[in-house]
């Protein structure tokens, strides 16, 4: 996949590709109508308005891990690309930011803090007896399936209610598309579009965003938001195949509690 924007998602992702492959081979056994905020969120208001943000290693601790979801290879990652990639990625559109920071797991507004991890389903264990050829075929068939990048924000008061709101605007705003440049390369997104509609936590929005690949090919992308209280989930799942990732925002959801 070219992909200069998710350069860090790419690089991320690498280490869970690589152990997939290795066990394949290796084994012988939105519509913004579809946004939801549930009947809870008004009263939810007053308790957001006076929360205290988390820093960087708490809000680590509202991020999904293997033990949440045992049929994913989990990656955990510090914080500290976060700050990197802040610093390194641009858009060509100062509307579309939001989405940029959201997609690479940067933090969006005033996060006091972030946590962030990426996911791949495990593949399916081939037979003891299959020949070399259809265990390596089962190990890259894997490599393109749905991988997933999870960031946690937390903020005060009601900072995860603003960044939810940007972050809708931005969808709205750059629906027609825009182009992100990371480390001197571009990629362009052709369209931002409403996804499969998900209820949960406090209000939840989801998009499809389509990538560029430049040789007349496209990658559809999912990108899920979903704030509980003063913590804002992004969901962003990419790949050849990639599907909204359900499994790993129902397990996040839950972590949110």
């Amino acid at each position: 996949m070219r992909n200069a924007l998710v350069r860090r998602t790419v690089l991320t992702a690498s280490a869970v590709s690589l152990t997939l492959l290795v066990t394949a081979c290796g084994s012988d056994k939105a519509d913004t109508k579809a946004d939801t905020k549930p009947s809870g969120a008004a009263s939810s208001a007053p308790a957001a308005a006076a929360a205290k943000g988390k820093t960087d290693a708490e809000a680590t601790a509202l991020v999904v891990t293997q033990a949440d979801l045992p049929d994913q290879i989990v990656i955990p990652e510090g914080a500290a690309e976060a700050a990197t990639e802040s610093a390194r990625a641009t858009v060509d559109k100062a509307e579309c930011k939001p989405l940029m920071q959201a997609q690479s797991g940067q933090k969006v507004g005033t996060a006091t803090g972030i946590g962030r991890t990426t996911t791949k389903a495990k593949p399916k264990e081939t037979a003891a007896n299959a020949s070399p050829e259809d265990k390596l075929k089962a190990g890259l068939e894997a490599l393109g399936a749905t991988q997933t990048l999870v960031s946690v924000g937390s903020y005060d008061a009601k900072g995860a209610e603003e960044a939810f709101a940007a972050l809708k605007t931005a969808a709205a705003a750059c629906s027609g598309g825009y182009t992100v440049t990371d480390g001197g390369e571009k990629v362009k997104y052709l369209d931002v579009k409403p996804g499969a509609a998900v209820t949960a936590g406090d209000e939840a929005a989801a998009f499809t965003l389509t990538m560029d690949l430049d040789d007349g090919e496209k990658s559809a992308h999912h990108f899920v938001i979903v704030r509980k209280g003063n913590a804002l989930a992004t969901i962003y799942a990419f790949g050849v195949t990639a599907e909204q990732p359900r499994t790993v925002i129902d397990a996040q959801v839950k972590k949110l509690g």
